[in-house]
């Protein structure tokens, strides 16, 4: 049971059906790979796999194929937990296997969008691929990078520097200037996305960003206890917003939609019910930090 709580990045930022149906299974899976001496990295490529081939059955209208694809993808996600799982588990987490990570998730939706666009063109038309870019590239991206951003930044707050996957633009294009297209041209690639991803992530936070840069200016070292504590009390409720925005209920909705027969309610949910909870989401937290900023003279060092 330790070592089980100790492949969880926390409960605080844990979603319901991660941590009783996840979370478990792909802790199991990890400790298979790691007793075969697989690498984190390798698990990710198999999540990929299942993950694409999962969406290229959502373009049939077959509720077999479909059914089949829906498990395909609950396997690829059962993968995406155990791959991190194995890598803190095991010591193994890089930078590359981070990018890496996210980067799956980017492939397997990237089939889904493509396989229901072609799946409604008779139907739709051109208007079915505008409508499916505008959600994907716009919609889908954005309220994932910042779902994952917040979930981030609370776990900073939570368990310090050591304890966060919170990037910096700023930290990761010297990390890229430094790698060489000669012999570094995989890392290179994944770090060059992965600079614009972590600016977006920024772009769309300004009021984190002059709290955050105020904050470590003053408290260069150490974080006061009492901000943390009062920085995790206004972001623990929003942490349930964040997990909305991510798998979980995403992959609920498209097998709701496959199963009667009309994705394009998955594309409508996103476009609106998800985009609602993103403004949302990103207004309270804005608030939080807009507030804690003003209070800063408040903390002792």
């Amino acid at each position: 049971m330790d070592e089980f709580q100790s492949s969880l990045k926390s409960t605080d930022t844990e979603e319901t059906i991660d941590v009783y149906f996840y979370r478990p299974i792909g802790y199991r899976w990890a400790l298979l790979f790691r007793r075969l001496g697989v690498h984190p990295n390798t698990v990710t490529i198999f999540s990929i796999i299942l993950g694409v081939s999962a969406g290229i059955l959502f373009y049939f209208n077959d509720i077999k194929l479909n059914l089949v694809g829906i498990l395909l993808l609950m396997w690829a996600n059962m993968y995406d937990s155990a791959d991190g799982q194995l890598a803190r588990l095991t010591g193994q987490k890089t930078a590359l296997g981070r990018i890496l990570d996210g980067f799956a998730g980017d492939l397997w939706f990237f089939a889904i969008y493509v396989s229901i666009a072609l799946r409604l063109t008779p139907e739709w038309g051109i208007w079915i691929w505008i409508t499916v870019l505008f959600d994907g590239f716009v919609c889908h991206a954005r309220q994932c990078q910042l779902a994952d951003y917040y979930r981030n930044i609370h776990l900073f707050f939570l368990k310090g520097k050591e304890g966060s996957e919170m990037d910096d633009s700023v930290g990761q294009q010297e990390k890229y200037n430094k790698l060489d297209w000669r012999t570094d041209f995989i890392s290179k690639l994944f770090q060059f996305f992965y600079v614009r991803y972590v600016r977006a992530q920024e772009g769309m936070t300004p009021k984190f960003q002059l709290f955050k840069r105020e904050m470590l200016a003053r408290y260069p070292s150490a974080l006061p206890l009492k901000l943390r504590e009062d920085f995790r009390e206004g972001s623990l409720p929003l942490m349930k917003y964040a997990n909305f925005l991510t798998f979980n209920w995403r992959s609920i909705l498209l097998a709701l939609s496959l199963i009667v027969g009309a994705p394009w309610i998955y594309i409508a949910a996103e476009l609106v019910l998800f985009s609602l909870v993103f403004f949302y989401m990103r207004a309270c937290h804005e608030a939080l930090c807009d507030r804690l900023l003003t209070q800063l003279d408040q903390y002792e060092r």
